[in-house]
């Protein structure tokens, strides 16, 4: 299912002038040349005619086109802009201007980050994230004494880095008593499961509307200066509201910037997917929780906590209910699992579901389960058979992975080794798209490429120009858009230049694993034909 850059447009485009293709173009619309570059396009070349949000022609440097705009790219790269297709935009805009604990190399560093953000926040829930306790030389988390001490008297929520934990302060617990009921919930302050779910909503829920759309529009904004010209917004009543996820889907229709492709976790929330005019009712519908936090579902048990296989939260016939209804209203259906019991659970329901609407059905919906980071070959070929889409994000890899990282700690060497094997998804056919998980991991498309390129195991390396792909066309494709994501004939103008003249390969082959390869830089953003970044 994953697609190179290019294909099939490649007979008909070269089978025409500029000429006559400019002709074509209808009037009353801005034409512009980007002339002097280098293309990644099936036609390769050195120049692009657009008009409006629409490409006319790729190919040689043209002198006889007649444009509005003339731009000269200066020998810079063009390429599709890069789509992230995982991101949860306002708690991703919190930690770019607010409390980000991220890199905190011990327990201290993040109280005194904490102790500083309170004294510039003097009033309202002090609101930040994440801390990782697997950095720390006595690896244990934090807790509300540790809040309390940082910050007296005051409500602190704070995420652990994978957003499935949190520490909140004893003013915070004493807000909700009703929490200590709660599966998860423990007295040291450290929350997981339903108890942590509903004291972060209740954190989130101190935020003003204008707080919020301020946190998406730096999110937009940031994204805009690294190349991203998408973002698949990951909504759900666990993550967020219904009001978030409206106002971030409004500034993707009225202000520039990233374009916006939304959905809606929730089980049973199709209905509510489609009155937002979601993709889908899908992405973090959680079917098990994370492996930093334990709450991952594994069908054996974790190595450094024997007898605790996680949490399972969605069954089989739940899911494949969800499935079928999502099928019926023409939507997406789609689910987060990390674990390889919470993985066997997603593809046996999407198996269930095609028993009951026809395999043709689920394979035309381009359905998706996020993260799939502990799936074994049968099951690959499974998802390749039912048309399932996989959104993963490669940083886990490069943050978490490999035998000595935090993944190898919580599941031991094996099965840390096998995980996230993204080579072996992409060759059985599932199709592949690259996100963040922003703010779990930070907005940055070429450290998801350098990532997938660099894996942990070196089975499971992509090569780099299957690895751009997948963060660019394959993040369109993974949110049905069939006419964006490749330079070429007929498709939107959605891409960006950058300050090298590649070609990807360029990048990483022969370069030092460690760390140094120096990526492009973004000169310029461009969506749908308009530019919503220039470099200054």
């Amino acid at each position: 299912m994953g697609s190179d850059i290019g294909g099939e447009h490649e007979r008909t485009v070269l089978a025409r002038s500029p000429r006559s293709r400019a002709a074509d173009a209808g009037p009353g619309t801005r034409r512009t040349l980007w002339r002097g570059g280098r293309i990644q396009s099936p036609e390769g070349g050195s120049a692009m005619l657009t008009e409006g949000e629409r490409i006319l022609w790729v190919g040689d440097d043209p002198r006889d086109v007649t444009a509005d705009q003339v731009v000269d790219l200066g020998g810079a790269w063009v390429t599709p802009a890069f789509v992230d297709a995982h991101v949860h935009a306002t708690s991703t805009g919190l930690a770019l201007s607010g409390l980000d604990l991220t890199g905190c190399q011990s327990r201290a560093e993040a109280l005194d980050r904490l102790t500083a953000h309170a004294a510039a926040q003097p009033d309202g829930t002090l609101l930040g994230g994440g801390w990782d306790e697997s950095l720390w030389p006595d690896r244990r988390p934090l807790t509300a004494a540790d809040l309390d001490r940082a910050a007296p008297g005051r409500p602190v929520y704070l995420a652990r880095t994978d957003h499935h934990s949190g520490a909140v302060s004893t003013p915070l617990l004493a807000a909700l008593p009703e929490v200590r009921g709660d599966a998860g919930f423990d007295e040291s302050g450290l929350l997981r499961q339903a108890a942590h779910e509903r004291l972060r909503a209740m954190a989130h829920g101190s935020l003003s509307a204008a707080q919020r759309l301020e946190a998406q529009r730096r999110t937009r904004a940031r994204a805009a200066e690294l190349g991203v010209g998408c973002l698949h917004e990951l909504a759900g009543p666990v993550v967020s509201s219904e009001d978030d996820l409206a106002g971030m889907l409004e500034l993707g229709r009225t202000e520039p910037g990233p374009d916006v492709i939304g959905y809606w976790g929730e089980l049973g929330g199709a209905a509510t997917a489609r009155r937002h005019g979601c993709a889908g009712a899908a992405g973090d519908l959680f079917v098990d929780g994370s492996i930093g936090s334990h709450t991952a579902a594994l069908c054996a048990p974790y190595a450094d906590r024997p007898g605790d296989t996680g949490a399972l939260y969605i069954d089989v016939e739940a899911a494949a209910e969800h499935i079928v209804a999502c099928a019926g209203a023409g939507l997406q259906a789609g689910f987060h699992v990390i674990g390889d019991a919470a993985v066997r659970t997603a593809v046996e329901a999407f198996e269930a579901a095609s028993q009951r609407v026809g395999l043709d059905v689920i394979r035309a919906g381009r359905h998706r389960i996020e993260h799939v980071e502990m799936i074994d070959a049968g099951l690959i070929a499974h998802m390749a058979h039912l048309g399932v889409w996989a959104s993963v994000q490669p940083a886990f890899d490069a943050c978490w992975g490999g035998v000595h990282g935090m993944y190898g700690e919580r599941v031991g060497a094996e099965r840390a080794a096998a995980m996230n094997p993204f080579a072996s998804l992409a060759e059985a056919g599932v199709g592949l798209a690259f996100g963040s998980d922003s703010p779990v991991t930070p907005i940055d498309p070429w450290a998801g490429v350098l990532a997938a390129v660099r894996h942990h195991t070196p089975a499971h390396r992509m090569s780099a120009a299957a690895a751009l792909t997948a963060h660019t066309v394959n993040g369109w494709r993974a949110g049905r858009v069939d006419d964006c994501g490749e330079l070429t004939e007929g498709m939107i103008a959605t891409f960006a230049v950058w300050d090298q003249a590649g070609p990807m390969a360029d990048l990483v082959d022969g370069k030092p694993d460690d760390g140094s390869v120096a990526v492009p830089a973004c000169v310029r953003t461009v969506v749908r034909g308009a530019t919503v970044y220039e470099r200054a």
